[in-house]
């Protein structure tokens, strides 16, 4: 059996704004309706495959577990790293959690913001990869280069195998000159981030490369809690453990790997260039996404969010506007995008991070005006959704519900409040917002008070396991 593990981890800088750092781009749909997380699961219904395991961050667990829910999956399980420590510590906490329930998959382990054009040329090249994972070897997959890319390492084809070759070395991010050679040669096919191997042979490997990472991901999951989709290993031990990538880790020390080419029309979407490369144009080649109007513009990637954006005159430009922030560059120059965002992250400003509209277990809310003593959100929740039973120290609240019908707690009363109808949540007053119909509740809250930070809550229950 194939057991897809989804790395869905993730720093969000290099497509800000529309990536944030609690919103990155692999819960983005940034090439068709579907999030980027989605179209990776939605790629494994053709392979004889079972229910995938995602691995990702605390602070994206809700936002994975609704992903998985909206598109239909079932049976799946989220493992929550307690920090970023790289691939090779997280697809170790992957193989222990299935060797601890008494299997010893093939696990297909797979990057959840990656675009794959031909699925049919990947799943051909999954059934091969599959064959020498059965037999032992450590497979990873090797993209057919079609340029000479300096973005991405590369790995030299050794031995012949039957659709196969022994990786006989991993090299880094080459200059030019040598990015040409390499393309000339047609022995170099650049690495993918893609695996494939047994569970137990992964860990055997480990332990023998890097023991110390295997001991303290072990430790992790012996103490791990599990509730509901998430498995949380302890972070104590995982903190310990080093950072490190299965490439360093593993697959450059084993004596067993083994390189699948493939053409698949891949792409890891590192930048909005990249992204271009990737989408459909116009004849003038434009990628244009959203409320767009271009006259005499050409080779550009223009994405509207909700304002129309009209240019006149551009060509080789990537113009981007989220509902907080608009990003212009030269195509040519879009790298440097990240270093937008560690200003603004010295500066400790919010677009770093959030977007105006912040999702949650329950649903969204959307911060559609603010003042000095003021703040206006809509607010939708799920059918069945309930915010933490909670109460603030420096704002009140007033809730317009505008559809569907709201079940709320205000100190000892319970109530409901429909369509049209308001209630008020005074300073200090412990409260509760319900959603208990079919249809999503949609109602506008307006906050007032001296300080309206999200940090002044103080939660007393919560059905999520916040504090």
């Amino acid at each position: 059996m194939i057991v897809p593990i989804v790395m869905a981890g993730g720093s969000g800088t290099r497509l800000w704004p529309m990536s944030r750092s609690l919103y990155p781009k692999q819960f983005l749909p940034l090439i068709g309706e579907a999030t980027m997380l989605q179209d990776t699961c939605a790629r494994l219904e053709g392979i004889s495959a079972g229910a995938p395991l995602v691995v990702c961050g605390e602070d994206h667990r809700f936002t994975v577990a609704e992903q998985m829910r909206s598109a239909g999956y079932s049976g799946h399980k989220i493992v929550l790293e307690p920090a970023g420590r790289n691939t090779a510590p997280a697809v170790a906490l992957a193989a222990l959690q299935q060797v601890a329930s008494g299997q010893d998959p093939v696990m297909l382990v797979l990057a959840a913001d990656h675009v794959i054009r031909d699925v049919t040329a990947f799943e051909q090249a999954v059934d091969k990869a599959c064959e020498f994972a059965e037999q032992g070897k450590l497979v990873t997959f090797g993209i057919v280069p079609t340029a000479p890319e300096t973005g991405y390492g590369y790995i030299r084809q050794g031995d012949a195998l039957e659709g196969a070759y022994k990786v006989a070395e991993f090299v880094e991010k080459p200059d030019l000159d040598t990015a040409e050679r390499y393309l000339s040669s047609g022995d170099f096919v650049w690495n993918s981030g893609m695996f494939m191997f047994r569970a137990s042979r992964y860990l055997e490997e480990l332990n023998g490369h890097r023991p110390d990472i295997l001991a303290a991901c072990e430790q992790a999951m012996s103490n791990a809690v599990e509730d509901a989709d998430f498995i949380r290993p302890d972070s104590a031990a995982f903190l310990a453990c080093a950072d490190e990538s299965i490439d360093y880790a593993v697959m450059e020390k084993t004596n067993d790997a083994v390189v699948v080419p493939i053409d698949c029309g891949w792409s890891d979407v590192g930048s909005w260039s990249a992204l271009w490369d990737v989408s459909d144009k116009d004849d003038n080649g434009n990628a244009l996404h959203g409320d767009v109007m271009v006259q005499e513009t050409e080779n550009c990637y223009v994405r509207s969010d909700g304002k129309l954006i009209a240019t006149v005159g551009l060509k080789d430009v990537v113009i981007v506007e989220s509902d907080d922030a608009i990003m212009v560059a030269g195509k040519d120059r879009v790298q440097d995008v990240k270093n937008i965002v560690q200003r603004l992250k010295t500066e400790n400003r919010s677009e770093a991070q959030l977007h105006r509209k912040v999702y949650r277990p329950w649903g969204f809310y959307d911060s559609i005006d603010n003042g000095e003593r003021f703040q206006v959100k809509h607010i939708v929740v799920k059918p069945g959704g309930k915010l933490s039973l909670q109460m603030h120290h420096h704002r009140a609240e007033h809730w317009i519900v505008v559809s569907g019908t709201a079940k709320v707690t205000r100190g000892d009363d319970v109530f409901l409040v429909s369509e049209n109808e308001s209630t008020y949540i005074p300073l200090g007053v412990n409260h509760r917002l319900e959603n208990p119909g079919t249809i999503p509740l949609e109602m506008i809250e307006v906050q007032s008070g001296s300080y309206l930070g999200e940090d002044d809550i103080v939660r007393f229950d919560d059905t999520y396991g916040r504090s």
